[in-house]
């Protein structure tokens, strides 16, 4: 069982690692704030549950927590995102000096860059079909529709087109390239 004196300690490590996590998955510093703050609160709540005792199985633990969290806004963020705006709910907004500040760690303006350019690298079907389903968030029918093509192929081409930016972009993070 985790002691909950060294939750704190989890937190000041771990709290900046995990709101840049979020910002170069998302590209948004409001996002990501919001997701690390429910990361830690998840965090929180299991914490005594917890059974790794070392740095890097803590660490672990909670790098799960967030890529599920992240996993759950990005199923569910549409539709949460409507019903709010419907219920006139409005999330709290972060200063413009703390949104730049974690723009600026996660190289968020680089990363924009490099998602252009590896857009420009798609096909122009799969640019099409990816600007259809993530952008305009349209269903596959009406992607399908819209492009004179199957359901099935619609769906295989927004998969490829974002396997293929996933994997350009893993590889610019991985070695460092968008800072």
């Amino acid at each position: 069982m985790a002691d909950p004196g060294e939750f704190d300690d989890l937190y000041r490590r771990e709290s900046e690692g995990v709101l840049v996590f979020f910002a170069r998955r998302t590209l948004d510093a409001e996002t990501a704030m919001e997701l690390t703050a429910e990361t830690f609160a998840h965090a929180y709540l299991g914490w005594r549950g917890l059974r790794g005792r070392s740095r890097e199985e803590r660490q672990a633990w909670l790098y799960t927590i967030a890529r599920r969290r992240l996993s759950r806004y990005l199923r569910r963020g549409r539709v949460e995102r409507r019903a709010l705006r419907r219920l006139g709910i409005q999330t709290p907004t972060a200063h413009e000096d703390d949104l730049a500040l974690i723009e600026q760690r996660a190289g968020l303006a680089q990363l924009r860059g490099a998602l252009r350019c590896e857009l420009s690298q798609l096909s122009d079907t799969q640019r099409r079909a990816l600007d259809l389903r993530i952008v305009q968030e349209r269903s596959y029918a009406e992607v399908a529709s819209a492009l004179g093509i199957s359901e099935v192929a619609a769906r295989a081409r927004v998969s490829r087109g974002l396997r293929a930016l996933a994997h350009a972009l893993e590889v610019k993070l991985a070695t460092g390239e968008p800072r």
